[in-house]
């Protein structure tokens, strides 16, 4: 098969992105750590957060092994699969593994040195965070651009020939997101789980019954709370958002090899598109990089627009950019594509700025929940609750609004929905996402800034360094919770505009295993065709999938209930781990003579340990079960029934999502507002109030909230990956 020139820019962008983040990395490690006791304190967290990776890869390389021998007899005894796909799945799942630890053995080093340099400046310890949490976003465009280029490459040796044979790459390269979405999804729960259980159980007795600061060396579970801010919101987020960018290029690619199968040299075209929209991104994520810096003295807004110049810059670049890549490509509708990719850059935008406009203390939502701890933990509560639900509104209005645009330029603005135009327009759709996620450079390293100038502030509590130090990591700890926020935002809205796209592949891959098995279908004019004639009507006519077939409602129950079933599942997760911790830090401060005076050092390795099995044992079931839910659906209910499912568990998981991430997020700042002295400031009763909010939202915005775009990615996923056996018994 002829690859086009323009297509070697993917690999030669991977190669870049890894460049620069190799040499943010020696930049970061040519600064100084500061005093022997930051030094120390850095010490113990790398050493904790190492400790867990490994014991996490251990048992992942396990399920991983079991499930790539089941694919493999599909493949070779059963004759039900791609043969490749045993090996994309593992592929994926390592890739995405890599760059959560490349992320996390960053932050580690990189939170010292963020504290060391906020000593001099703000300026100093922002660009140390920052860049760091930047060596985070370019591993995981790198590594991802760096998988798609050799698998395309492979694949294209191996299939040569007729129109399927693009349709056949391309979604075999799906597999490996499934990879990706598993190795997301324990690191994710695995990480949520340890580090919420470690932060609850230090915010309850610390802050609440023993009444010391935050961070402070006599509480026993500090360390482990510092270890959980890596493992959870760096390896966690880098391995989710890989799985995300990878699943948007992927999936787009697919529709376009689809959508444009009858369109000669149009398809390969197609294919590419996405893949050099995201190569281009990568440079301009880079350039806007260098223009995030802060000025001595600056406010909350003043951090946010330092932030905002970098992200908001390079997606105006990549959308002028994207003109130009479609143009010179020579796509049909290139102009209208082009839109496309603008809409799902835009809704990106939004959402991020809704997501800031509820969480920040700098506006009244977050400002209400700080006031309504004056009338105890209740109301906190209360509110926010409210404020989280609230704020669900406009993600959602945006998504659709994206959705629909995106899909209407694609297709010219066809409203009959014939085949070609609802296969044009589920192409924009998905492209959509790719331009979402195209700056993901950037993006996601303004997520990974915020455990690392968390574990700064940490630093600085427990180094005793001056109170101007301090008040200067409490500001970058205060922008890192809403840029995190923002991040998981933009990360859920990102995910539902991919697993949409998801949801047009299965279906291809539903013919592609009816093909395999010598199946015929009937088209909407009564004639018997074979599958990879059947357009997205046929499709639908012929396996019933309408709002009245009792099977798709059913699965669109059952899809929603996964992922109430999911939180459910994760959060007690965290409050059995934190009960256990919670347990472990009263005993050393009752046996432990002379921790609290300062005299004895408690024993920060037990709360490790805790914190290590906890989250080792209670990560398997929901994961699993996510796996489960999709296999047993399609073998009781059929195609029709897990159509139903993704859609449920798209719908309600992306709603709820919203909700948890920005209620804790809410609740988070809303404490933070308190402390700076609003209220009756530290110690006061408004103080340990939201204290109790906050405990709350963590395993809401750092443990269920965010796997839950992991889950509906996940679903898709795995229902694609198993649509041979699905096809093979309904």
């Amino acid at each position: 098969m002829i690859i086009p020139s323009a297509f070697w820019l993917v690999p030669i962008a991977s190669v870049v992105a890894l460049s620069m983040a190799f040499y943010f990395f020696r930049t970061m490690m040519a600064a100084d750590e500061g005093t022997p006791r930051m030094r120390e304190i850095a010490g113990y967290v790398r050493s904790g957060a190492m400790s867990y990776l490994k014991q996490q890869y251990k048992v992942v390389t396990i399920v991983f092994v079991v499930l790539a021998i089941l694919f493999a007899f599909m493949a070779y005894g059963l004759q039900w699969q791609n043969p490749w796909v045993p090996f994309a799945f593992i592929t994926g799942g390592f890739f995405s593994g890599l760059a959560g630890f490349f992320g996390m053995k960053t932050a580690t080093y990189a939170s010292a040195r963020t504290a060391n340099a906020a000593r001099k400046s703000l300026d100093g310890g922002l660009k140390i965070a920052f860049r760091s949490g930047a060596v985070m976003g370019l591993t995981v465009v790198g590594l991802g651009l760096l998988d798609i280029a050799i698998w395309f490459l492979i694949l294209s040796n191996f299939y040569e020939g007729d129109r399927m044979a693009l349709i056949t790459i391309t979604t075999t390269m799906l597999t490996f997101g499934m990879g990706a979405s598993t190795q997301a999804l324990f690191a994710r729960v695995g990480g949520g789980i340890y580090t919420k259980a470690a932060d609850v159980g230090a915010d309850i007795v610390g802050k609440v019954e023993a009444d010391i600061p935050e961070d402070d060396p006599r509480n026993p579970a500090t360390i482990a709370d510092n270890v959980g801010d890596n493992v959870g919101d760096v390896a966690g987020m880098g391995a989710d958002l890989y799985e995300s960018y990878c699943g948007s290029i992927l999936s787009t690619a697919a529709l376009g090899a689809t959508a444009f199968a009858m369109s000669g040299d149009m398809q390969m075209k197609a294919v590419i598109a996405p893949m050099l929209i995201a190569a281009v991104g990568v440079f301009l994520s880079i350039f806007g990089i260098y223009l995030v810096r802060t000025k001595e003295g600056a406010t909350m807004r003043d951090l946010l627009r330092s932030l905002a110049v970098g992200t908001n810059i390079s997606a105006v670049l990549i959308a002028v950019a994207t003109f130009a890549i479609l143009y010179f490509l020579g796509i049909d509708n290139w102009l209208g594509l082009s839109f496309s990719v603008i809409s799902g850059l835009a809704a990106g935008v939004i959402i991020g700025q809704a997501t800031e406009y509820y969480t920040s203390h700098s506006y009244k939502p977050t400002q209400k929940i700080s006031e309504a701890g004056l009338t105890g933990s209740a109301t906190v509560i209360i509110k926010g609750i409210g404020t989280g639900m609230i704020s669900t509104c406009i993600p959602v209005v945006t998504i659709g609004v994206a959705i629909m645009l995106s899909y209407l330029c694609a297709n010219g603005f066809d409203m009959e929905m014939s085949a070609e135009a609802l296969s044009h327009g589920l192409y924009g759709i998905g492209i959509a996402a790719v331009g979402m996620l195209s700056t993901l450079g950037i993006t996601l390293a303004t997520d990974a800034y915020g455990p690392i100038a968390d574990n700064a502030g940490g630093n600085a509590e427990m180094s005793e360094l001056g109170e101007e130090v301090r008040h200067r990591t409490d500001a970058l700890d205060a922008l890192g919770n809403t840029t995190a926020a923002t991040g998981k935002g933009f990360a859920i809205g990102s995910a539902a505009l991919t697993a949409l796209a998801l949801l047009a592949s299965y279906i291809e891959e539903i013919k592609i295993a009816m093909e395999r098995t010598g199946m015929t279908l009937t088209n909407l004019k009564g004639e018997v065709i074979a599958a990879a004639d059947a357009t997205i009507p046929d499709f639908m006519n012929y396996f019933q999938v309408n709002l009245m077939n009792p099977r798709v409602l059913v699965g669109a129950f059952i899809g929603a209930m996964a992922a109430f079933l999911f939180c459910g599942l994760t959060m007690e997760a965290v409050g059995r781990a934190a009960q256990k911790m919670v347990e472990e830090v009263r005993r050393q401060f009752r046996e432990i003579k002379g921790i609290l005076e300062g005299k004895a050092t408690p024993d920060y390795g037990s709360c490790v340990a805790i914190s290590t099995r906890a989250a080792q044992h209670e990560m398997i079931f929901p994961s699993l079960l996510a796996i489960a839910i999709p296999i047993i659906v399609g073998l009781v209910l059929g195609v029709a029934g897990v159509l139903g499912l993704l859609v449920g568990g798209l719908a309600g998981g992306f709603t709820l999502a919203v909700f948890m991430a920005n209620a804790g997020g809410a609740w988070d700042n809303a404490k933070k507002m308190v402390e700076e002295g609003n209220f009756g400031g530290k110690g006061s009763f408004a103080h340990k109030a939201t204290i109790v909010g906050d405990t709350v939202g963590d395993p809401f915005k750092d443990t269920s909230g965010p796997s839950l775009n992991i889950l509906i990615k996940l679903m898709s996923m795995v229902s694609i990956v198993m649509a041979g056996l699905t096809v093979a018994f309904s």
